[in-house]
């Protein structure tokens, strides 16, 4: 028996089950052979009437989108595959990002408050041999998803939502003027509506149509824990690496204070090769680590839930439908940065942008797909961090210095530490921002050239120079930023479209250029 079968054999339910369909999940995407689905078809015939202005699949996250346009006064029908309830794991995140659930009146401070399960100050980025690095009040709010839905799925009946539950979507007809969306629950099965938002996530069926097939760039492999029996659980870890490379890949850690317990994550970025190995084999590394890196026996600790995942990447990101009067969210998207897990933090991000441009599509009919694509922009400030990502894994045959990404790492993150908060903090919340990339970059360069120099050969010509494009328009996007504020208020003047089309210019530069930070 492996020590991985041993220690899920005590974590309630089957989460060996569960980690080994997983598994086949990674699996099948390595080898690529799923056909891509046909969920999105055609007909030319209107349709007779419209229930809904917008109809949204995929309730864990949706309701957040759902119940936003819901007080908005919009008609909004959510679909849920099973039960819309929040898993018993936080979801960590900043305080200061939760102000959007206060301005689109989702949530009071008293509820925000409620819904905060753990906090904890500072959080620890760690490498070997180098001083560890504290910050404080970022990623240290550890929001309970049980209660945070529930409340949202109140408020969203409330304000005139319609929830269906055990309603997973089959697929989405797109007519003249709306979409009927057609459901496999044989009791509620067609909703007709304006719009069709897809809330579905990185699997969604629409988004494996509209990518046809095309293999991610990169994916984030992660697997964990929670469980009680720490000797310390006061302090997080945001990055920690302690080992060089393994199995062709870096491993890097976080660890979080939570409600029962601590959790841990093991997580690597590596590509899709079919010769990289199960998820099954990560936990393995990560139980056989976890000692060290917590400095604590595996029998002193109670598992409470095991985690595991992966989470896909394309460099085609965010994902521009191909279809009029779809649109998606969330991770469907694909708006959250390569180095992201994406979920919740992701949404939340994005919620204020898209809730107000939702609402004026809606108002202006700008819903073809050129229209709504503006509603998911080249952000270049995700872009740049493609070479990030790929300066923190190797190819299956690329031969590298096995300690080389964790001397990279440290450097860095001790050149931002002494280049102070304003450059650190917002890089560890996956916002990047111009000066503090340049000034980061400049001072690497002169003080560490030969380091630099190792890392060319290693992510390779041809992304440097990709990344070069993205970072000069990091910079024009930064410049452009305070240009869409100073002529906002004569935008007042303009027809409803045309104020669409300029609010969407303005926010491409705002979270483009990070400013939204």
């Amino acid at each position: 028996m492996s020590l991985t079968e041993k220690i899920l054999s005590q974590v309630p339910g089957d989460a060996l089950g569960g980690l080994r369909k997983v598994d086949r999940l990674w699996e099948n995407l390595k080898q690529n052979t799923a056909p891509a689905p046909q969920a999105v078809k055609h007909s030319q015939q209107p349709l007779e009437t419209l229930d809904f202005d917008i109809v949204i699949s995929g309730g864990t996250l949706g309701i957040l989108i759902g119940t936003a346009l819901a007080v908005r006064g919009w008609r909004v029908a959510l679909l849920e595959r099973g039960i819309l309830r929040g898993r018993e794991q936080e979801w960590n995140i900043s305080r200061k990002e939760l102000d959007a659930f206060l301005e689109l009146n989702l949530l009071t401070a008293a509820e925000i408050d409620k819904a905060i399960a753990t906090e904890y100050n500072p959080a620890r980025i760690s490498f070997t041999n180098t001083p560890d690095i504290w910050v404080r009040d970022v990623l240290n709010i550890g929001i309970y998803p049980v209660y945070l839905l529930e409340t949202l799925k109140q408020k969203f009946i409330q304000a005139g939502g319609k929830l269906f539950e055990n309603t997973p979507f089959k697929t989405a007809t797109i007519h003249p003027n709306g979409v009927l969306v057609e459901s496999e629950n044989t009791e509620n099965n067609l909703f007709a509506t304006r719009l069709l938002l897809d809330a579905m996530g990185h699997f969604s069926p629409i988004v494996r149509q509209a990518r046809q097939g095309k293999k991610p760039d990169a994916v984030c492999l992660v697997v964990g824990s929670c469980a009680q029996g720490y000797p310390n659980n006061e302090t997080g870890d945001i990055f920690a690496s302690f080992t060089p490379m393994q199995n062709q890949c870096q491993y890097f850690w976080e660890a979080f204070p939570a409600r029962d317990g601590r959790t841990t994550y093991l997580f690597t970025y590596i590509d899709a090769d079919t010769e990289r190995f199960s998820l099954e084999t990560l936990f393995e590394e990560y139980l056989r680590l976890l000692p060290e890196y917590q400095n604590v026996e595996l029998e002193q600790l109670k598992f409470q839930r095991a985690l595991y995942g992966f989470f896909p990447c394309y460099r085609q990101s965010p994902l521009k439908m191909p279809w009029n009067r779809i649109l998606p969210v969330g991770d469907s998207s694909g708006s959250q940065s390569p180095l992201s897990f994406g979920g919740f933090g992701a949404m939340v991000r994005h919620l204020k942008r898209l809730t107000f441009g939702i609402d004026e599509a809606l108002t202006s009919e700008s819903l073809d797909k050129n229209s709504l694509a503006l509603l998911q922009p080249y952000q270049p400030n995700l872009s740049v961090t493609w070479l990030f990502q790929r300066s923190m894994s190797a190819a299956m045959n690329q031969k590298i210095d096995p300690n080389q990404i964790n001397q990279l790492l440290a450097t860095v993150f001790q050149v931002m530490e002494e280049l102070g908060e304003p450059v650190l903090k917002p890089f560890l919340q996956d916002i990047v921002l111009f000066p503090a990339l340049s000034k980061t970059l400049f001072k690497t360069a002169i003080s560490h050239p030969g380091l630099v120099l190792k890392i060319i050969p290693q992510v390779g010509i041809a992304n440097l120079l990709d990344w070069m494009i993205h970072y000069v328009n990091l910079g024009i996007y930064t410049g452009l930023q305070p240009l869409g504020k100073a002529v906002e208020p004569q935008v007042k003047n303009l027809g409803v479209e045309q104020q669409y089309y300029f609010h969407r210019l303005v926010e491409a530069w705002e979270y483009g250029a990070g400013g939204d930070y």
